[in-house]
């Protein structure tokens, strides 16, 4: 009892801290929470010094993963906005259609679930949020639409990074994880049948949900039909490529009107659309003051004015970067094609002794790894072509430099602010690493073990109704699906194993959790009102946002009585 008692107390507490009145930042608490797992380790587990000093110098470097996909998606955003390109994109977004279902399931919807699928890690919410407010919806309202829109997704956001590497601890085989992938998909499948409505009704009314849903439909299928069937073949691509046709099938259909309220020319009323424009100006004008202004015309963000026509050359030179974004990710991800083999051969090229630290080589595809840390078994191990940082972040960005013409200036501020943002996730995610392995040391007396059998013998089969909840919590305090599955999948693993319940569902529930507590996450809520100029709104938007987090909970345990 004791054991566990410990082995629950340092999560109990990372909540508390997190959620208590003036709580404490991830950033903050998730480091206090390893060094309390440190010492348990050390000094109830009786762990060995150099195994647990291993253990976090693995946890440090293992951060390097996730942080670098986060600044890569942070660069490419900077440029987006500041090559005037957000600008046109929304332009042309607005003159598809004038119906507010329909400009709120392209963006918020369709479009966001392609950039989940390509960057994840809260860009969406970054990319849409902005864009609908420019349309003319309140920002308070467009948050929580973008918060809860931002769930289905996201297990497979940024290239499938929530299950390759949230399970990467894990050991399981390709067979395995793509089993998972198949049931996290089905249920996100069902799921956003209920969440586009749950979402719109944030801004619109359910009278015209109702005369819209045949859009609603059309546009939710066109990104969870693809979704779902390349993840019976495939764990990275589901978001991305489904994003990616539903995006084109849902203008398609918004251009011809299918599925429209007939008054769709209809205007806001006026004191609605004064008080939303207002609003976007101020938001407009907050991200303009983030962008730092420059002194000439060739350093401020290139853009056109509002009532200017866009022309199908524009709209292609701002699509451009994404377009190329989507483009290598497929080719280097399909294994037919073979890049895929070259950018992960581990065929090493040079092995050099670091002396007690390990040995680091670097393989043929300049993969990274140090073995033997502090002479123990732990190992780390970077994929440093494979890993959706270099390519194809930093390389889409590179090419979209000259593209765009974009002065020495404007590059600077991009990686300047790039720089900036990625400080406070860094620390939080080497804080978050470290527990997780210190968490998971230790075999079958390990915390995470301990902890996993007390919640077996607790719930025993029934684990399966309420466990998506657990990954729910995972990414409520840790503001990852893929932080959540790292810490919550090995607990997640144990429990299916002692009561007997297929891993593969349990897993699927931990995965579809870590993206229904996107909705409630702290870090994005903050992240997303800091963007949209909102002050003081997170207990409002989490009381509002948490009712469509439980109902996707209860679809969740209702189909993983039937997979």
């Amino acid at each position: 009892m004791t054991s566990l008692f410990l082995s629950v107390m340092p999560i109990v507490i990372l909540i508390w801290m997190m959620t208590k009145k003036n709580g404490l930042p991830s950033h903050i608490a998730l480091p206090i929470t390893a060094l309390m797992v440190g010492l348990l380790q050390l000094f109830y587990f009786n762990t060995d010094f150099t195994l647990i000093s291993a253990n976090i110098i693995a946890g440090i470097l293992s951060a390097i993963t996730p942080i670098s996909i986060v600044a890569g998606a942070i660069l490419l955003n900077r440029m987006i906005y500041l090559s005037g390109s957000e600008d046109i994109i929304r332009r042309w977004l607005e003159g598809i259609s004038k119906n507010q279902v329909a400009q709120l399931m392209i963006i918020g919807w369709a479009f966001a679930f392609m950039i989940e699928g390509a960057s994840g890690f809260g860009t969406p919410a970054a990319i849409a949020a902005p864009i609908l407010v420019g349309l003319g919806f309140n920002p308070l309202k467009v948050a929580m639409l973008a918060l809860v829109m931002n769930s289905v997704p996201v297990s497979f956001g940024a290239v499938g990074t929530p299950t390759w590497f949230g399970f990467s601890n894990l050991g399981l085989d390709d067979a395995t994880l793509l089993e998972t992938g198949k049931i996290t998909a089905l249920i996100h499948f069902v799921a956003a049948f209920i969440i586009p409505p749950m979402a719109l009704r944030f801004i619109v009314s359910w009278g015209e949900i109702r005369k819209n849903y045949l859009f609603v439909l059309i546009s939710t299928l066109s990104c969870t039909v693809p979704y779902f069937l390349l993840a019976q073949w495939n764990y990275e691509f589901p978001a991305l490529v489904g994003g990616a046709i539903g995006l084109i099938m849902s203008v398609v259909v918004a251009r011809f009107g299918l599925g429209l309220a007939t008054a769709e020319q209809k205007v806001a009323k006026m004191a609605v659309a004064g008080e939303a424009a207002a609003l976007g100006d101020a938001v407009s004008m907050n991200m303009t003051s983030m962008s730092s202004q420059a002194t000439t015309s060739g350093t401020s963000k290139q853009s056109q004015p509002d009532n200017q026509a866009v022309s199908t050359g524009q709209i292609l030179k701002a699509m451009t970067p994404t377009i190329l974004l989507i483009a290598i990710l497929i080719v280097t991800r399909i294994k037919q094609l073979g890049i895929k083999s070259m950018l992960t051969d581990g065929t090493e090229l040079f092995t050099v002794s670091f002396g007690p630290l390990g040995d680091f080589s670097l393989s043929k595809a300049l993969i990274l790894k140090l073995s033997h840390i502090l002479g123990t078994d732990v190992t780390w191990a970077y994929k440093t072509l494979y890993v959706p940082a270099l390519i194809p972040f930093l390389l889409v960005v590179l090419i979209s430099i000259p593209l765009f013409k974009l002065q020495g200036n404007i590059v600077k501020q991009m990686f300047s602010e790039t720089a900036s943002r990625i400080k406070m996730p860094f620390i939080a995610l080497v804080g978050a690493l470290i527990m997780v392995k210190l968490m998971m040391t230790g075999g079958e007396n390990s915390p995470i073990m301990t902890t996993g059998q007390a919640f077996s013998d607790l719930m025993g089969t029934s684990w399966q109704y309420v466990g998506a909840y657990l990954g729910a919590l995972g990414a409520f305090f840790s503001g990852s699906a893929t932080v959540s599955n790292l810490t919550f999948g090995a607990i997640q693993q144990t429990i299916a194993l002692n009561v007997g319940l297929p891993q593969t569902t349990v897993l699927a529930l931990q995965s579809v959790g870590g993206a229904m507590g996107n909705m409630v996450c702290i870090n994005n809520i903050i992240a997303v009102s800091t963007i949209l100029g909102i002050a003081n709104k997170e207990g409002y938007i989490i009381k509002r946002t948490v009712i469509p987090m439980i109902a996707y909970g209860i679809v969740a345990a209702i189909m993983s009585t039937v997979v």
